[in-house]
């Protein structure tokens, strides 16, 4: 049978449907466009190392985890080179998301496998766990510190794609010289809203200082300077002693400080002050001031939300 013949009508009417179609597509991606710009990234609770086009830009999730890898690196006196490798296989890995998903039982910051040893879907979904044990591996890499990344990565990971690590290294060294605390005042965050009303718990932050640092990092708490602890409104204070284990004094503080921000959100952190310097919640650019009521080089001080 022949095909119909199309009459002008029905082209016509074919071409404005298409058209039609065309603009409703085009008005959806403006749309979505401008929604993005109004309420996306800039807008959005991030953290940022680095400046100029040195820079990366990344979330209060990633930063959190970031901070957990690197603390547990430095607790187990490995060097900001170790620090570098575990940040970059973790941004390849997971984009440093703690996942309970990947290629086959793979899970966590890692990708580690329980059917492979390297422990319990429960113990490898622990960030502090999960470090701990990439470290093991690492430290067992003969001269990794002067490998390339990826050969030292690799070399732990036994990944399908070893070079893929190589992409990573530069952001990879920008949050570790932050988190370290090589970088003073390097780590810049902004908070989520959810936090107003949500009051921050003394004892959960000095768990996490521990399980994270050690006992070594156990803070003292008082609240508004007090012997007590959030007596009436007061905001809790949890004053962290800057004792270094590894580098300087000053490197040590700033790694405390630098972690208490990048652990803000979740531990509803209103300030962290240290040396001359005072990070704030509230303070809408994420940067570090300079403050007359400085907490001194001793002393990381953390204020919590009350």
């Amino acid at each position: 049978m022949s095909e119909p013949t199309r009459t002008p009508r029905t082209r016509r009417s074919g071409r404005l449907a298409r058209y039609t179609a065309a603009f409703a597509v085009l008005c959806g991606l403006i749309a979505y466009v401008a929604v993005h710009h109004l309420t996306g990234s800039k807008g959005a609770p991030r953290c940022t190392v680095g400046s100029g086009e040195n820079t990366y830009e990344f979330t209060l999730e990633q930063a959190s985890n970031a901070a957990t890898i690197s603390a547990v690196g430095t607790t187990r006196r490995m060097p900001e080179r170790a620090v570098t490798i575990a940040l970059a296989t973790a941004l390849q890995e997971s984009a440093l998301r703690n996942i309970r998903h990947g290629d086959r039982d793979s899970l966590g910051l890692f990708q580690q496998r329980p059917s492979m040893g390297w422990g319990t879907p429960e113990q490898i979904m622990d960030p502090v766990y999960s470090s701990g044990r990439f470290y093991e591996g690492l430290a067992k890499v003969p001269g990794y510190s002067r490998l390339p990344l990826t050969v030292a990565a690799q070399k732990v990971q036994r990944s399908g794609f070893p070079q893929a690590y190589a992409k990573h290294e530069p952001d990879a060294a920008l949050l570790s010289a932050a988190l370290t605390g090589r970088s003073a005042a390097a780590l810049r965050c902004t908070t989520s809203p959810a936090q107003d009303g949500v009051a921050g718990d003394p004892a959960k932050v000095r768990a996490e200082l521990v399980r994270a640092f050690g006992e070594k990092a156990a803070p003292r708490t008082t609240a508004g300077g007090s012997a007590r602890t959030n007596v009436g409104s007061s905001p809790a204070v949890v004053s962290v002693p800057v004792l270094a284990t590894t580098g300087s004094d000053a490197q040590r503080g700033w790694e405390l400080a630098h972690w208490a921000v990048a652990r803000a959100d979740d531990l509803r952190i209103v300030e962290v002050a240290y040396a001359d310097k005072v990070w704030r919640a509230a303070d809408t650019s994420g940067t570090w001031t300079r403050t007359a009521d400085a907490a001194g080089k001793g002393t990381v001080r953390i204020r919590l939300a009350r």
